[in-house]
């Protein structure tokens, strides 16, 4: 006989606690936050039990209201402790007796952090106040009976994206099997579904920004995958993040990241460009990298790199973009909804335009 799961309680004050809730912001690693109603402990979720440390880490940051200089100033036994509660399934809100419950493997850990007298007394009342703006974890999955990967293979082939968005909203799978139609030989669907990501990204995070924020993260992934081919995930991550900065704008350090790595270059670049258009803000750490590639020997990269630089904006780049006036070399870019051809030139003198109109 299976034994009975017990209601998780505060390992220090032994009430029952609530569910943790997702913060409102997106994070690439994020971990659900959750606050103790009676002694005001706060505890963070690691759904697989392997990250306790970034989610001890998570939990003492909130507990200090993410003053940096406070949490890690902090000695632990002298200014506060911890505890974890491991077995915890989150969608039961319970602790299970066993790792295997109801045929699911259980593995999550709440990770609690207790702050004491004096610190607690100092920030307890901005967390009460911050712990309000979390919303509950989002964990349904929407099936449709209209679902099918031919399907969305199809509406994606026939640029249809009403249809899309609608059967998004519908269904969670939708966005996922979106992101592996980038994986064709032909450029123009890919950049067609680059697009389409963006536009059904937007419509889909208004109720499920968590799909949304998902996406990215596998984007961003398979981008990162050792030997792995881009196949348009860096250009994919840029145009979701910028089709809502407000709510995505915290992938953009990890964008940049991959201006590092030389074989994707020209896409991350697309990218930053592509953010840039609408939060310049976002990715002006990219300038200087990006301001370098003016020089490279390829055309597409100094193309891309002129377009992002003068959607970034900075005065600095104006007489490297001068140079390129006569550059007549040819190269494809995608903006505005379609695959151009043009020349470095032009894209440098439209970035010193841009860049030189009266702010």
């Amino acid at each position: 006989m299976q034994a009975t799961p017990e209601e998780p309680r505060c390992p220090f004050c032994y009430c029952k606690i609530e569910q943790p809730k997702e913060l409102a912001t997106r994070k690439i690693v994020e971990f659900p936050i959750g606050v103790c109603g009676n002694c005001g402990v706060v505890y963070a979720y690691d759904t697989t039990g392997h990250n306790m440390g970034s989610a001890f880490i998570e939990a003492i940051l909130f507990a200090c209201n993410d003053d940096e200089s406070l949490a890690f100033s902090l000695s632990y036994g002298d200014d506060y402790t911890d505890a974890v509660v491991g077995n915890y399934d989150i969608i039961t809100h319970s602790v299970v007796p066993e790792i295997v419950y109801n045929d699911r493997y259980v593995r999550g850990a709440l990770v609690f952090v207790k702050l004491f007298e004096h610190f607690h007394e100092v920030t307890k009342d901005g967390v009460e106040e911050r712990i309000k703006a979390t919303v509950a974890i989002a964990k349904t999955r929407l099936r449709s009976g209209k679902f099918s990967k031919e399907l969305v293979r199809q509406y994606a082939a026939e640029n249809r994206r009403g249809e899309l968005i609608a059967l998004a909203q519908e269904d969670t799978r939708v966005m996922n099997e979106l992101k592996r139609v980038l994986y064709t030989t032909d450029e123009a669907l890919r950049w067609q579904v680059i697009d389409m990501l963006g536009e059904v990204g937007a419509e889909v995070a208004v109720r499920r920004p968590d799909i949304v924020s998902k996406l990215i993260s596998n984007l961003l992934q398979s981008a990162a995958a050792p030997g792995a081919s881009a196949w348009g995930a860096l250009e994919a991550a840029g145009t979701v993040i910028s089709s809502n900065p407000s709510l995505f704008g915290e992938f953009s350090p990890a964008l940049l990241s991959f201006l590092k790595n030389r074989d994707l270059r020209k896409e991350v670049t697309w990218a930053v460009g592509k953010v840039a258009s609408v939060r310049p803000d976002l990715v002006k750490y990219a300038f200087r990298t990006v301001w370098s590639f003016l020089m490279d020997s390829d055309p597409t990269l100094r193309g891309y790199a002129a377009w992002a630089l003068g959607n970034i904006g900075y005065e600095d780049v104006l007489k490297d973009l001068e140079r390129l006036a006569t550059d007549d070399e040819k190269l494809l870019i995608f903006r505005g909804g379609r695959l151009e051809e043009t020349t470095v030139a032009l894209l440098s003198k439209e970035a010193i335009e841009k860049i030189s109109r009266p702010k």
